[in-house]
């Protein structure tokens, strides 16, 4: 039986769709209102959304991100507070939690699996963790139904760029530039390459992230043979930069909107 994840862009390759998967962090500007804006974004063409833990040493972040992690912890916000309101909501596109391994191993790998499968999250990004320790982590996900995506960043080698493909589920996650994560104003010109090599590794989807931040890069990403955009910055900073988290909530609807419309006029390339 496919997981959620699986399922989700089975059915957006039926339709001819490309994945729109927003990002946000738990707890800016607070918890309230990230999980209305979980629910904005799933009424307003996310097919699937990335949840952050706001963690002390981000290692992958930018300073938008970083910044808004920052600030969750300052007002108090944990994993714990986090699975806990989640287990309230029903989204309809699957839930992913971004988080770095250190809170994993502070609960202890069954327990938080059991957690994050209570709290109704699909997928699991764990940014820190490399390959060569990611095998106990991935079986016990599988057990639970849960997807582990696996990072290729693009200074990987063909064959570990292959190991981690073969490793990922739900979907591989292509890093699209060294260095964190952030609102650039061009793309990386060796996407397009990158995205080729992947796509002989392994035949599940590749969503790219990492600096994409406007309707047109989303649609270029699309263009360029990817099956879905990740988009994070660019929706954190409209939630933390509103003057009201209700404002907020209307920004990110409105890009969210946006973003699908420009991936919708891309037509599948020929494989």
């Amino acid at each position: 039986m496919p997981t959620r994840i699986t399922a989700c862009f089975q059915a957006l390759r039926s339709r001819g769709e490309k994945a729109l998967i927003p990002y946000l962090t738990a707890g800016d500007p607070n918890l309230e209102t990230t999980f209305e804006a979980l629910q904005v974004l799933d009424q307003s063409g996310a097919d699937l959304i990335e949840l952050g833990v706001p963690y002390s040493d981000p290692l992958a972040d930018g300073p938008v991100i970083q910044a808004a992690a920052t600030r969750a912890l300052s007002r108090g916000v944990t994993l714990g507070a986090i699975l806990q309101g989640l287990r309230c909501l029903s989204l309809q596109a699957p839930l992913i939690l971004f988080t770095y391994y250190n809170p994993i191993h502070q609960l202890g790998i069954p327990n938080f699996l059991h957690q994050l499968r209570q709290a109704g999250c699909a997928g699991l990004v764990v940014p820190d963790l490399p390959l060569e320790e990611a095998g106990s982590l991935r079986q016990a996900a599988q057990a639970e139904g849960i997807d582990l995506i696996l990072l290729v960043a693009p200074t990987s080698p063909p064959e570990r760029m292959g190991r981690i493909a073969q490793q990922s589920s739900g979907f591989v996650y292509l890093v699209s530039t060294t260095g964190v994560t952030g609102e650039r104003a061009t793309l990386e010109k060796r996407i397009p390459a990158l995205l080729q090599q992947l796509r002989q590794q392994t035949p599940l989807p590749i969503g790219v992230g990492f600096g994409i931040s406007t309707p047109g890069q989303a649609r270029q990403i699309a263009l360029w043979g990817a099956d879905a955009a990740i988009v994070g910055s660019a929706f954190v900073q409209r939630l933390a930069k509103a003057p009201t988290p209700e404002e907020g909530l209307q920004q990110i609807a409105h890009f969210c909107r946006a973003l699908k419309a420009a991936l919708q006029e891309v037509t599948p390339p020929e494989r």
